[in-house]
């Protein structure tokens, strides 16, 4: 039986917040990867595309319900919800992953501390059997980070899976088949560099330019060992669900 290509559709929401490492690392995997620049006037489908397997929600400087800021966001937030109930895999960065709790019912707002530079987060017990999560179960991981935006509450029936005290939502799973994450494993220092012109994370998290461009340059094979797996895994839940898709 010929190897399927499988398909991953990509909402990019700024134009300094692309796919990156992340979209690079399906790419090594035979992955299609199709990016819809909404930021430029793409139009961002409210329904999954018949001839798409995966989500991939990018981050983005705008809130999860700037709407009149970011017009197209209605329909993502629909496109999202529309892939949870048909049991399409889907991955939300930042601002993605604000947006994936805020359609199905979770508050996303400000948070306590804003994060920028390279954060530690801890698995919760539920990582443990966690299909693309798994390989951190027990362990506390490090990050690159840029937010002021969290999520608040979660999603009726979400699972937490990493967390820290400064911001207790950095990554869940809601279903079978679609996660959340605050943070940033897309990135490398050029793009955090890319940000520095909005200091107003950096103001929040304490920290200086330098120093948060620094740490994500410093820690590159570190974060690149620790999420490209994670990444690598949910690559194969999207395989499965195209061999056997959710009745």
């Amino acid at each position: 039986m010929p190897e399927v290509t499988l398909r991953v559709l990509a909402i990019q929401n700024d134009p300094t917040a692309p796919p990156g490492l992340v979209g690079e690392w399906l790419e090594a995997r035979g992955v299609a990867l199709r990016v819809v620049a909404a930021f430029a006037g793409d139009a961002v489908p409210d329904a999954v595309p018949a001839d798409v397997d995966a989500l991939l929600s990018l981050g983005g400087e705008m809130g999860a319900l700037a709407d009149d800021a970011a017009p197209w966001l209605p329909a993502e937030r629909a496109l999202l919800r529309d892939g949870v109930a048909r049991d399409v895999p889907i991955l939300g960065l930042c601002l993605g992953g604000q947006l994936l709790a805020a359609a199905l019912g979770g508050r996303v707002g400000p948070s306590v501390v804003g994060e920028a530079g390279v954060v530690e987060m801890t698995a919760t017990a539920d990582v443990a059997g966690d299909p693309a999560f798994g390989s951190l179960a027990g362990r506390s991981v490090r990050a690159a980070q840029w937010h002021l935006d969290a999520v608040e509450e979660l999603p009726s029936g979400a699972t937490l899976l990493l967390s820290n005290e400064a911001c207790p939502v950095q990554a869940f799973r809601v279903g079978g088949f679609a996660w959340g994450l605050q943070f940033h494993p897309e990135v490398d220092a050029d793009i955090v560099e890319s940000w520095v012109s909005d200091d107003a994370p950096l103001v929040a998290a304490g920290v200086s330019a330098a120093d948060a461009v620094e740490q994500v340059r410093e820690a590159y094979a570190e974060l690149v060992a620790t999420w490209r797996p994670v990444i690598d895994s949910w690559v194969d839940v999207i395989a499965q669900q195209v061999a056997s898709p959710t009745p």
